[in-house]
């Protein structure tokens, strides 16, 4: 590697740490006539399905930006060292990076220069000539450049395993005042190519034996948390309609982090992005996907922002007590799913066993369950018949008081889904 490659890698390696929506891939793409990597089941210095840690290359294809957006590090106004690959160098530090078994894909981003489409086409550039020249089956995700034209969208998803392209702002008063350049409407509609492309591919499916392989891990976007004074009503319902409407994979959320000291609009949050707030984004989205939660069931007028002393599962119960106390010998998987302290396999392991008899409460402390929380809200074979009823307010003190969240103590959009 030259000193001027090894320079190159990293500005550009640094400006692409903030972009956090590159964890896990799903994609099942293999590895065909002798050629190089396989996706396997995830990618990013994330954890499989089957324990593995995968990692890839992470970077900028230039940080030349013609826009000024306030937050962002590459913005136009900035002045940072800047620096831009050729096609063929990405190509070849992905291909010598993979030989070394230092990564196994490749996230590929960009600042926007000169335009979308000459952007766009550079980036198609390298992943083509990874997978038809360097025969590269290793996972690939591309970001998609707001704006770029619908043919070089459709070609690049044949060549890619995941696209995704950044809301920035969840809503439009705040991306209006931060990045006026931008706009949701454009990036609907790159997401809207996507998502029917990929809905005409799947109706082909049925009656054609062979369709090309076509963004086989889907599509993601990414929000910045508080940056803008919007609640989290505004980014839960944002993220929601983003499911629903363009099937999204996952819906990112990253914490401001201040590296513009000079724009006087932006919020002072001190040295470090809002972690806890961010973390309860990702539960209240991880209720939203398997706990079959409706996003108006987490926030609404009446709590339009999430509370950052208890996890969002926590505080719904709490906010409903007619739904509770559950029996658990009884009641439907959905309802089991909804007690706090119960996570998803656990709530399975509940509903096989009943089928055996009377559930106890030793039999749910082996099976997993957070006890210690989950005992307010559920009866069992032998919970006591006169037991005390208690008030949302005693519950709550009585689950802070037994012991500090682990929320508190380690700040990770990546912990605590099994609440």
């Amino acid at each position: 590697m030259t000193d001027r490659i090894r320079e190159k890698l990293q500005i550009l390696a640094d400006a692409a740490k903030y972009d956090v929506s590159c964890s896990s891939s799903g994609s099942n793409r293999k590895n065909k006539n002798q050629g190089l990597g396989n996706t396997g089941n995830g990618i990013c210095h994330s954890y499989t399905e089957d324990g593995r840690c995968v990692s890839l290359l992470k970077i900028l294809f230039s940080n030349v930006c013609i826009f000024d957006c306030s937050y962002c590090v590459s913005r136009r106004s900035n002045d940072v060292k800047r620096a831009a690959f050729t096609v063929q160098e990405v190509v070849d530090l992905t291909i010598n990076f993979y030989r070394r078994n230092y990564i196994e894909g490749l996230f590929l981003s960009s600042g926007i220069f000169k335009s979308a489409d000459f952007t766009m086409e550079r980036m198609l550039q390298v992943v083509k000539k990874l997978r038809l020249e360097e025969n590269f089956n290793g996972y690939i995700h591309l970001k998609t450049i707001p704006g770029a034209s619908q043919e070089i969208i459709t070609e690049a998803g044949l060549y890619v395993d995941r696209m995704s392209i950044n809301l920035e702002m969840p809503t439009e008063v705040g991306l209006k005042q931060f990045a006026p350049e931008k706009s949701h409407a454009e990036v609907q509609k790159d997401l809207g190519i996507v998502r029917d492309r990929l809905i005409q591919l799947t109706d082909e499916r049925r009656v054609i034996q062979h369709v090309p392989k076509f963004v086989p891990a889907g599509q993601t976007t990414q929000m910045v948390v508080g940056a803008h004074q919007e609640t989290d009503k505004d980014i839960i319902l944002m993220a929601d309609h983003h499911y629903k409407v363009y099937q999204l994979k996952r819906v990112y959320f990253s914490g401001y982090i201040p590296i513009n000291e000079q724009e006087k609009m932006l919020p002072v949050v001190g040295s470090a992005p809002p972690l806890l707030r961010e973390n309860r984004l990702y539960q209240s989205d991880w209720l939203m996907r398997f706990y079959g939660f409706d996003a108006q069931e987490i926030v609404n007028d009446q709590h339009p922002n999430l509370d950052l002393d208890i996890d969002p599962k926590l505080s719904w119960a709490l906010r409903n007590p007619e739904h509770f106390p559950v029996d658990i010998q009884h009641a439907d998987y959905r309802m089991i799913l909804r007690v706090p302290g119960i996570g998803v396999q656990s709530a399975k392991k509940i509903v096989q066993a009943r089928r055996f008899g009377q559930i106890h409460i030793d039999q749910l402390k082996r099976m997993g369950i957070a006890y210690n929380r989950a005992q307010h809200f559920i009866r069992c074979a032998d919970t006591p018949k006169f037991k005390k009823e208690q008030q949302a307010n005693q519950i709550r003190q009585h689950i802070l008081q037994s012991g500090q969240s682990k929320y508190q103590k380690q700040l990770s959009p990546q912990l605590g889904f099994g609440f």
